[in-house]
């Protein structure tokens, strides 16, 4: 079974920096794309970045651009988000999905999900 677990979200003062993590297991996630989306409340599931399967290829929503960046370790199923300059409108439970194949900035092509994380961005 499939499952993708994040991890690293928490409280943090506008300006500063959090890394979440996320952990896939159940397959072998090395030829899968990776990415990572977010959710404020009211708010519909926003793209926020995604990495190929290969590591060479990374994409960003425009608010994050600039900010964030997306890597994977080296086993390749394990994904990180680095956030800096965090902002308050940065707040959001951030998940981590994954699909097979090349990399898209759509939700609904994404075929796992992870249950989320919550990131807040104190003003």
């Amino acid at each position: 079974q499939v499952q993708l677990v994040e991890s690293g979200g928490g409280l943090v003062q506008a300006g500063g920096s959090l890394r979440l993590s996320c952990a896939a297991s159940g397959r072998t996630f090395s030829r899968y794309t990776m990415g990572w989306f977010r959710q404020a409340p009211g708010k519909e599931r926003d793209f926020v970045a995604a990495i190929s399967w290969t590591g060479g290829g990374t994409y960003y929503g425009d608010s994050v651009k600039g900010r964030f960046t997306i890597s994977r370790g080296s086993a390749k199923n394990t994904v990180y988000l680095q956030m800096n300059s965090l902002k308050p409108e940065d707040t959001a439970v951030y998940y981590c999905a994954a699909r097979e194949g090349l990399s898209s900035r759509s939700r609904s092509e994404y075929d796992y999900w992870g249950q989320g994380t919550q990131v807040t961005g104190a003003s």
